[in-house]
Formats: structure tokens, sequence, C-alpha cells
């Protein structure tokens, strides 16, 4: 009996090409791809394009993923349910995109209630501010009173919208922002956001489960229009 292929490690000078094909990703943990590499916009950006992710902990090497299935929410399918529309018109709340992506980053890093650490490390809150820098990477924003309660951020490539991670401080608040992101998307030709893991939350919100072949046969002519 041959266990799984040995994990394939990269070298942080490596050129990014060298990410390998998502479908030989492990069964378990479901879509661990590769280790090492680079945090540099040419290696996430090379990533994203193949439907690959960072995601690690702290004193983790960089850990590349492409799970199967993929979690994708289509802005035409999109669940907006009552309580949200009434959240929407009756809280008080306001959206903003980019105004403040550091404080984004940073309400994604907080620590969830019950948790001791963050998987948005240093370096990946680097990483990402230099893809925003870069006109890459988008937060949408939900604000009461003069303060951000709650957001998301990602990568937006061509038609997709890569979306990494989103926090709440306030009843609904990275819903209401995920409103804006799908209203945000049928307005800029976004076809596809990319969820990455499935989660019930996900789902209530219209998020489907597709097969990874399919994710990237979607993904690749989609990414294509990206300038």
């Amino acid at each position: 009996m041959t266990g799984p292929p040995p994990l394939l490690w990269l070298s942080p000078g490596d050129d990014p090409s060298r990410l390998p094909d998502p479908a030989g990703a492990l069964a378990e943990p479901n879509g661990l791809l590769a280790a090492g590499g680079a945090l540099t916009p040419e290696w996430l950006l090379a990533a994203y394009r193949r439907g690959i992710f960072p995601w690690f902990g702290p004193g983790q090497p960089i850990l590349w993923w492409s799970p199967d299935p993929r979690a994708v929410i289509e802005p035409e399918r999109f669940k907006r349910s009552k309580s949200l529309g009434q959240s929407i018109r009756n809280r008080g709340y306001e959206t903003a995109i980019d105004r403040d992506f550091a404080a984004v980053l940073a309400g994604c890093a907080a620590p969830r209630a019950g948790e001791s650490g963050t998987w948005i490390t240093p370096s990946m809150r680097r990483a990402y501010q230099e893809l925003h820098r870069l006109g890459r990477a988008h937060s949408f924003e939900t604000w009461l009173d003069g303060a951000l309660v709650g957001g998301l951020y990602g990568v937006r490539l061509g038609g997709v919208f890569f979306g990494e991670s989103m926090f709440s401080r306030a009843r609904d608040a990275s819903k209401v922002a995920l409103a804006r992101l799908v209203d945000w998307a049928r307005a800029e030709a976004v076809e596809l956001i990319d969820c990455q893991l499935p989660t019930p939350h996900l789902a209530s919100l219209g998020a489907e489960n597709v097969p990874r072949d399919r994710f990237l046969a979607r993904l690749a002519p989609l990414v294509a229009r990206a300038r």
C-alpha cells in the first residue's frame, strides 16, 4: 500500500510557476498542496489565478491549499434574507469600499471568541496590504456612527473576487458588508465570489459547494480578463 505523495517544498527564490497542479492536492488534510515559497504579489497572484490560496498559522511555513469541493457564491444567487434586508434598512449602517483596508485586516485578524490566536499573521497582513496598494485587494466595510463594525477583504482578478476573511462587531455587520460586495460584483461584472471552504453560515447566504475541477474550469476564463 502506498501513502500520499510527499508534500512539495518551495523556496522563496523559486518562480511561482513551480506551484503544482491543484489536482494533486492531498485529500487529507483536504486541499493541502505545497509548503514554502513567498508571500509576494507575484506568488499570491499566480496562486489565485490557479485556484490556490495561502493559509497557515503562527510558527508554520507558508502552506498552499486548493480544497475539494470549493465554496462559491454566484452574485445572482446571493440570499438576501428578510432579516438582513431589515438590518440594511433599519440599523443605521453605512457601507464603504476601501475606506480603511488596514482596519478591516486588523478586525479579521483579531482572535474570535474562545480562540487565542489567528491565522492572519503579521506576514499575511503585510502581503495583503501590498496587494491593496497595487489595487488588487479590496475591503468591503460596515460602519455605524463613525465606527467600523464589520467587514471583509479579498482579492479581485478579472471576473472573480477571492474572499479571504470577514469579521463582525454588531448584528449582521459582516453580512451587510457581503451584501455590498455582491452589489459591487454585479456592477463590475464579477461573476464568481470564491469563499474557499464550505460553512453552514455561507450556505445560508447562497454559497454552493462545487467540485474542484469544475471550479478550476470556471475560474480560468474569468481570471484571464484581469489586466
